[in-house]
C-alpha cells in the first residue's frame, strides 16, 4: 500500500528583504536603513507523499560558493524550521523549491545575516500557513538576530530607531537563551524533527519597538563595499566595557540632531556633516578597517560637493556615504573632461556627486592594496515583501 499524492498543484510565494545598514553615524545599535539590495526567494512547494517530501535549494548570486545548500545546514531554512516547530509544524508533506537570489554581499556590514532571518520567518509563515504579523516576524527574528537596527530596517523599510523592550521578570530575554537552543546543529542527511517534540524556546511578544523617520528623497547613498570581511564578534569585541560621560553625551547630541536633519529638504551638508560623527564603535575599530580614518577625516563637504556624511556601516568594513542629489546653487554644473562647463539635470548631478564620493573612496582603498566595489543606492521604503504567486 502507498501514501496517496494528494491532488494539489501545489503553492508559490516570492520573498523579497533588502539588505541594510546600521549604526548609521552616531546611531550605534539604534539606527538603520534598509537599502535597494536584496535577497530575494522563490519558493514552490507541491504537495507529495510523506517519503517523498523533501527542500531542495539553488543559490546564486553574492555568497554563491559558500552557502550551504543542505535545508538542514541553510540559514534560511533553519530559521524556518525554528519558526514552523514554534507552532508544533515542520517542512510540510511536500516537494519544496526554494530557488535563492542574493545581492547581498556576506560580513560586509550590509545586513546579509538580517536579511536571512527575516526572509527565514517569511518562508516559515508562508509554508505553515501561519500569517503571522510584522511584529511577530520581528519577535522571531531577533530570536536569532539580536540587535534590532538591521533586523528592524529589513523589515519595515525605511530609515528607523529600534530597541528591545523592557521585559518583565516571568519573560525570557533572547539574548538569554543560548543561540544553539534556537537553531539547533542537526547532523548529516538529518529529517525533519518528528511531530510532538518539545516546542523550541518561544519569543517574548512585541519585543522590539521602532519608530521609522522621514528620510529625504533628495538624498543618495553610496556604499564601498572592500573585498575582506570583518567579523562582527571581533568588531564587538573590539568596543570598550565603559565610556566617558562626555563621549556619550557626544553621540547622543548628534544622534538628536540627525534624525530631524535627514528628513530635511533640502539637506543642510554643515549639520548633517557634524551630526554623523561618533565616539562610541567608529574609533575603536579603525584598526579593523584599514584607510578607516582617512577616509572620515579627509572626504568632506568642501572637498566633494554634495557629501553630506560618511560612516562605517554595520560593524564594516563597509563604507557608507550621504551625498545631496539637489544643486547647491540654482543652476548647478559639470567640468567635463575637456574643462567645458556644462549644465546638467537634477539627476545627473546626483548621479555624478555619488560617482566621485565612490570612486574618492575607492582610490583612498587602493592605496591600501585593497580592491572595492562601490554602489550609488537608494532608501528601500518597502521593507521585507512575501507575495503568493496565484
Amino acid at each position: 500500500m502507498t501514501d496517496a499524492i494528494p491532488d494539489d498543484e501545489g503553492r508559490s510565494w516570492v520573498i523579497r528583504v533588502p539588505a541594510s545598514s546600521a549604526n548609521i553615524g552616531p546611531g550605534f545599535d539604534v539606527l538603520g536603513l534598509a537599502l535597494t539590495r536584496y535577497l530575494t526567494l522563490n519558493v514552490t512547494s507541491v504537495p507529495s507523499t510523506p517519503a517523498a517530501a523533501k527542500v531542495v535549494l539553488s543559490y546564486k548570486g553574492e555568497g554563491a560558493a559558500e552557502a550551504p545548500l543542505d535545508p538542514y545546514k541553510n540559514l534560511i531554512t533553519r530559521v524556518a524550521l525554528y519558526v514552523l516547530l514554534s507552532h508544533d509544524l515542520s517542512f510540510p508533506s511536500a516537494v519544496v523549491t526554494i530557488d535563492i537570489t542574493n545581492q547581498v554581499p556576506f560580513g560586509r556590514g550590509l545586513g546579509s545575516s538580517a536579511s536571512a532571518v527575516v526572509a527565514g520567518v517569511l518562508l516559515a509563515s508562508a509554508l505553515g500557513d501561519l500569517k503571522l504579523s510584522q511584529s511577530r516576524v520581528k519577535d522571531y527574528a531577533l530570536m536569532v538576530e539580536r540587535h534590532p537596527d538591521n533586523v528592524t530596517a529589513a523589515l519595515v523599510g525605511g530609515f528607523t530607531g529600534s530597541f528591545l523592550r523592557t521585559l518583565e521578570p516571568s519573560e525570557l530575554s533572547p539574548s538569554s537563551i543560548p543561540l544553539a537552543e534556537v537553531l539547533p546543529a542537526y547532523p548529516p542527511n538529518a529529517g525533519p524533527p518528528a511531530p510532538g517534540s518539545p516546542l523550541p524556546p518561544q519569543p517574548p511578544i512585541s519585543v522590539g519597538r521602532h519608530v521609522k523617520y522621514g528620510f529625504g528623497k533628495d538624498i543618495g547613498v553610496v556604499v564601498v563595499v572592500p573585498k575582506f570581511e570583518v567579523e562582527t564578534a571581533k568588531a564587538r569585541g573590539a568596543l570598550p566595557a565603559e565610556y566617558s560621560k562626555s563621549d556619550v553625551v557626544f553621540n547622543l547630541q548628534r544622534l538628536a540632531v540627525l534624525t530631524a536633519a535627514l528628513s530635511q529638504s533640502p539637506p543642510d551638508a554643515e549639520v548633517i556633516w557634524e551630526a554623523m560623527r561618533d565616539k562610541v564603535h567608529q574609533p575603536w575599530r579603525e584598526g579593523l578597517v584599514p584607510g578607516l580614518s582617512k577616509i572620515l577625516n579627509t572626504l568632506t563637504p568642501s572637498t566633494h560637493d554634495g557629501l553630506l556624511g560618511i560612516c562605517l556601516s554595520g560593524a564594516g568594513p563597509t563604507i557608507l556615504a550621504l551625498v545631496s542629489k539637489v544643486p547647491s546653487t540654482p543652476s548647478s554644473t559639470i567640468s567635463t573632461d575637456d574643462s567645458e562647463i556644462t549644465p546638467v539635470s537634477e539627476a545627473e548631478l546626483g548621479r555624478k556627486r555619488m560617482e566621485n564620493v565612490g570612486e574618492a573612496i575607492k582610490k583612498v582603498w587602493s592605496k591600501e592594496g585593497i580592491e572595492v566595489e562601490w554602489m550609488a543606492l537608494e532608501v528601500d521604503e518597502k521593507g521585507a515583501t512575501l507575495m503568493e504567486v496565484i
